[in-house]
């Protein structure tokens, strides 16, 4: 994903201790800032990942560090890139905020603040012009076992299904990710990097589209645009949206109406297909009821 010039270094303790975060949350965060550094190395560079366990005293908790006194699991992840400058920095973790013009949706630094905070962590942020940039992310260190009290969300039902699902997501990593989860499944899955080829692949598409699964947030047209555009041709299909920015700042910005169908991006494979066939199945019993002349079960 970072591409070949692009050095990758890893130094991680062996001895590592525990904390309590969902794997599929900090996969998100690394991939954020690891996203985000590439882009700040267009000429190339190294990215460093670093894990260790440190112990915060009264000393180190200071200013606006919101992390209390006590052992902690610290990730760090450094790039050589071009550094931000202060007026930047102070702006980073706000939702929306971008540096990359139409090219990008913004930083993703909101997504991995909000994942850090649930996570009862906090994060540090040193950057130089010219020098590169370096986070430091701060997890409470726990006694448990990584595996013990596995979350229920794991443990969901994630039916398969013969649907078939339209997916339009302009990360290609995420939307290889997401095409081998549901084609796991038995779904049929057509799948675009932006609005207008979506839009493309529905018009060729001779048989049913059961499902549109949409990023929010794209380059171009967003995904409730491209969702009226396909739906006026296909009033039978439903609507699943997606994005790294949850529902409340979705909805804020007015993008997307309050009660429409949506998962945040810091789902598993298993949470996703549970949402998917939810949409499925209650498309399903909306239409029965409404063909029986009963209002919909809710």
């Amino acid at each position: 994903l970072l591409g070949e010039d692009i050095d990758v270094k890893t130094v991680l303790d062996p001895q590592l201790g525990s904390m309590h975060i969902d794997p599929g949350n900090l996969e998100q965060v690394i991939l954020n800032l690891g996203l985000n550094a590439r882009d700040a190395m267009l000429a190339g560079g190294k990215l460093t990942l670093e894990t260790a366990n440190v112990n915060l005293d009264e000393n180190h908790v200071i200013g606006n560090f919101a992390a209390k006194p006590g052992p902690y699991v610290v990730l760090t992840v450094s790039d050589t890139g071009c550094g931000m400058a202060p007026e930047i920095l102070d702006h980073m973790f706000d939702p929306f905020f971008t540096t990359k013009g139409g090219k990008g949706a913004g930083l993703g630094l909101a997504n991995v603040y909000g994942i850090v905070k649930q996570a009862g962590g906090d994060i540090r942020v040193k950057s130089d012009l010219g020098k590169g940039t370096t986070f430091r992310i701060y997890f409470p260190r726990v006694e448990a076992s990584p595996n013990a009290d596995r979350r229920n969300a794991d443990r969901r039902d994630a039916r398969g299904g013969s649907e078939t699902i339209l997916l339009t997501e302009d990360e290609d990593i995420v939307r290889k990710v997401v095409v081998k989860a549901l084609r796991k499944r038995g779904y049929t899955v057509l799948h675009a990097r932006n609005g207008q080829v979506a839009i493309d692949i529905s018009g060729k598409h001779e048989g049913p589209i059961d499902l549109l699964l949409t990023d929010v947030i794209m380059p171009g047209m967003n995904g409730s645009e491209l969702a009226k555009t396909i739906a006026s041709k296909r009033p039978g299909m439903s609507v699943l949206y997606m994005s790294g920015y949850n529902q409340e700042i979705i909805s804020q910005r007015g993008v997307l109406e309050p009660g429409t169908n949506f998962i945040e991006k810091t789902f598993t494979g298993e949470g996703l297909c549970h949402k998917v066939r939810e949409v499925l199945d209650g498309a399903k019993q909306a239409s029965s009821s409404s063909e029986s002349g009963r209002p919909p079960h809710v």
